[in-house]
């Protein structure tokens, strides 16, 4: 059995939902699709959430009259038929009777985590009733019925296969089973979600629940690039990638994969391919456990943006023994989590991607030394297998950037990874020579 994930885009129309079902029913191989809700449907229910947390109710109810304006027009040019459409207005009606419900009534938390679901509810039942209408084998399952996290806001793969597997097995002779991404029940049983990587976290957890053949995840690009095709010409999709590499690179840039959703995958060996609803022919991405023969070749660059990078100078503190871990128990404090550390005799530097407490951070600092904070930076990532550990690869590195200031880099940490960081106004430039000197005449794998 495969699990196929299609994100908001790939659903966005009813052009590209008939080319969804298209690509999940060409061959009757057993699937589950885990679907996200329409493009731009959440972030229309956060506002009207926000509207509602405000006390703003007149306003949430414009919002919910347009959305359903948008849902009416959707449909009409989704199905082909009477019946499906006339199936698909009760669902509408019953969904966005409970979203003007929840503008009349108290709003809290609670409230808030049942209209975020509505998108991912809404979007699998259109798509259940066209595949229905198009004669496909299909049965719709709810996530909520085995999808489920603990107090520690954990899943348990274990619960979830099990429930899953008794679902499967009451529904067993179909070919094709839809569910949610996303949404699933917290352990009060209320209405919660995945919050990390969202749909691409459900389909990496069904992969892992049930020992699936292979995970795909769909979206509109066509696998992970060597590149941000957006600053460098000529990317290229990389044809394999480890689970390592592709977690450093989905944290530290590359915006097609959420870093914490293919964890599941990871931990249960579930081989999981980046595939393009636009090319569907094209490649795509497989991430797994094999490298493939490709120790030390750097495989892709990736940079993150918006960083602060804080610099902690005391010659009487730092080579005191538990130094570091006051340090560290100030960000601990302020659950903000560190991208970049380095250390030297007199200093600290470390890089944080959340400035939310900066103004608490630096107040405590400052009683450990003299603090300096650059703000606008960014890290430049280079990944490949073990490229750490390469001959020569370090040189290639900071003979490309020589011309550029570099303020920090993170060499040894991971094996699959080296990190530099620079001021933001050099990241176009960083990604471009680097991409020049280690990609050039040079076929990736």
């Amino acid at each position: 059995m495969q699990v196929f994930k299609f994100g908001g885009t790939s659903v966005g129309s009813p052009e590209r939902m008939h080319k969804v079902a298209h690509l999940v029913t060409k061959n009757k191989t057993t699937k589950i699709v885990v679907l996200s809700a329409i493009s731009g449907t959440t972030n229309a229910l956060v506002k009207i959430g926000n509207c509602l947390m405000e006390g703003k109710q007149a306003v949430a109810k414009k919002e919910v009259a347009s959305l359903r304006s948008h849902y009416d027009g959707f449909i009409k040019d989704l199905y082909g038929e009477e019946a499906p459409l006339h199936r698909a207005v009760e669902v509408l009606n019953k969904h966005f009777s409970l979203m003007e419900e929840l503008c009349e009534n108290a709003f809290t938390t609670v409230e808030e985590k049942i209209l975020l679901a509505q998108g991912e509810l809404l979007s699998t039942q259109l798509f259940h009733h066209y595949t229905l209408e198009q004669g496909h084998d299909a049965v719709l399952l709810s996530a909520l019925d085995f999808m489920s996290i603990t107090a520690d806001e954990e899943p348990d793969i274990e619960k979830i296969g099990l429930k899953l597997s008794a679902l499967i097995k009451e529904k067993s002779g179909h070919h094709l089973y839809i569910t949610q991404g996303y949404i699933c029940l917290n352990h009060l049983g209320d209405v919660d979600n995945l919050k990390r990587g969202g749909s691409d976290y459900t389909a990496s957890l069904i992969g892992a629940a049930i020992a699936a053949e292979e995970v795909q995840i769909w979206t509109d690009i066509d696998g992970m690039h060597n590149n941000d095709p957006r600053v460098v010409d000529e990317t290229h999709p990389i044809a394999n990638l480890t689970f390592d590499e592709a977690a450093e690179l989905a944290y530290f840039g590359a915006k097609i994969l959420h870093p914490s959703s293919i964890l599941p995958a990871q931990k249960y060996k579930i081989p999981v391919r980046l595939k393009s609803t636009i090319d569907d022919k094209a490649q795509g991405t497989l991430i797994s456990a094999d490298a493939g023969g490709t120790q030390g070749t750097v495989k892709a660059l990736a940079a993150k943006d918006q960083i602060t990078a804080i610099k902690i100078k005391s010659s009487r503190m730092l080579l005191a023994y538990g130094f570091l871990r006051k340090i560290f128990e100030v960000f601990e404090k302020y659950k903000t989590s560190i991208d970049m550390i380095t250390t030297s005799e007199v200093a600290v530097s470390l890089t944080i991607d959340d400035d939310t407490y900066l103004g608490d951070i630096l107040g405590e600092l400052n009683k450990f030394g003299l603090v300096d904070v650059d703000t606008n930076q960014t890290i430049v990532c280079i990944v490949g297998h073990m490229v750490s550990e390469e001959k020569g690869v370090l040189k290639k590195v900071f003979d490309s950037v020589v011309d550029i200031p570099v303020r920090m880099i993170s060499f040894g940490g991971s094996r699959n990874n080296i990190s530099i960081l620079v001021d933001s106004s050099y990241k176009e430039r960083t990604l471009k020579t680097l991409n020049e000197d280690l990609f050039s005449k040079k076929v990736l794998s």
